[in-house]
This record gives structure tokens, C-alpha cells and sequence, in this order.
């Protein structure tokens, strides 16, 4: 199963490339950033956009807000194996500025298709830019560290927003309540067998 999920997001990061929607964003990076992690993966982490490491290694979540998001997983006896890390843009912005709407919608098609080939039972969203796509009605400072029931292609899947954790390096006190939250969200999952 794992070989035919990997052959369908090599097919899909195809598309991606040869998208003209895509196209100003891809004439300004290096590379492609595709998800990365356990194909068969439970929880799905979803973040707004590559940075600079990430356009480098063609990796998400490498810098500095990776090694936050690896120490969160640690705290809750995880780590980057366990999971499966993605973007909703796959592209680096120009100067990583936040990724326009016109951008992420244009990329939103092909992340639903990266979620339908991984199947998670949990999408851990990070930062507003990431949890608009399921809770477009909620402000991030209402909900982080909450979990919901989100329809999504004729399936209801669990949603849990979380702040995004470059937010805790430019913001100290984020730094425990990013924490707080995750191990609450880990908490409510398995309270609801959902893992």
C-alpha cells in the first residue's frame, strides 16, 4: 500500500509542476515542497507554506519551527515517523511572506488529493492560514487546542487547529501553550479512539 500511495504523490507532484496556476510561485523557488513522512500515518500535520530550508532541502517543517514542531512531538511520545507533515502551498513564497488566497486556492485541490491518498484520522492544523480550510468561520486564538468533526470528501475526519510554531519562536509565551495544546489535542484523540 505504502509503494502505491508513494507512485500516486510522485503522479500528483507532477501535476503540481506542470500547473499553470502554480507557475508564479514555482518560477520564484528552487524546488517543490511535497508533503513528507509515514505514507500510512494517522495524523497529518498541515502548515501554510515552505521557508527557506524547506525550499532548500525540498522538505517541510526544517528550520527552526521544525525543531519546535520535533520537541512537540517528543513531549507527546511521537516523533516525525510517526506522522506525516505537510503545506497547503508548495511553493516558498517570495521573502516566505504568507501565501496569498489566490495561492492557496489554487493549491487547495491538490492538497484535499494528498489527504485522500494518505487517509489520516487527524488533521492537525498549523497556524489560521492551514485551519481556514476547515474552519473557515473560527479565529485561531478561539479554537487552538480544540478538536472537531469536519466533513471532508463525504468523510468526517477530526480537525484540531494549533498555532503554528513559528509563532512560539517569535513569541516566547506561545511556547508552552503550543505545547499545552498538543498534548491536550493527543489527549482528546485518543479519548475519542480516534488513533
Amino acid at each position: 500500500m505504502t509503494t502505491s500511495k508513494q507512485v500516486q504523490l510522485t503522479t500528483l507532484a507532477n501535476r503540481i509542476n506542470a500547473d499553470p496556476a502554480c507557475a508564479p510561485l514555482a518560477s520564484q523557488a528552487i524546488q517543490l515542497v511535497m508533503g513528507h513522512g509515514n505514507l500510512n500515518a494517522n495524523i497529518v500535520f498541515i502548515g501554510e507554506a515552505p521557508g527557506k530550508k524547506e525550499d532548500e532541502t525540498g522538505l517541510p517543517f526544517q528550520g527552526a519551527a521544525g525543531k519546535f514542531l520535533n520537541t512537540m512531538l517528543e513531549f507527546s511520545g511521537l516523533d516525525r515517523g510517526d506522522v506525516y507533515i505537510t503545506n497547503i502551498v508548495k511553493y516558498r513564497p517570495p521573502k516566505n511572506r504568507d501565501p496569498k488566497p489566490a495561492e492557496k486556492q489554487a493549491f487547495l485541490p491538490y492538497l484535499l488529493e494528498e489527504l485522500a491518498i494518505i487517509q489520516p484520522k487527524v488533521v492537525i492544523t498549523l497556524g489560521r492560514h492551514s485551519m481556514e480550510y476547515f474552519l473557515p468561520d473560527a479565529a485561531i486564538a478561539d479554537v487552538h487546542g480544540t478538536v472537531h468533526d469536519v466533513e471532508l470528501n463525504s468523510n468526517t475526519i477530526t480537525v484540531a487547529p494549533l498555532y503554528h510554531p513559528a509563532a512560539a519562536l517569535y513569541n516566547g509565551s506561545l511556547r508552552q501553550t503550543l505545547i499545552d495544546d498538543f498534548q491536550s489535542v493527543v489527549a482528546q484523540i485518543h479519548g475519542r479512539s480516534a488513533l
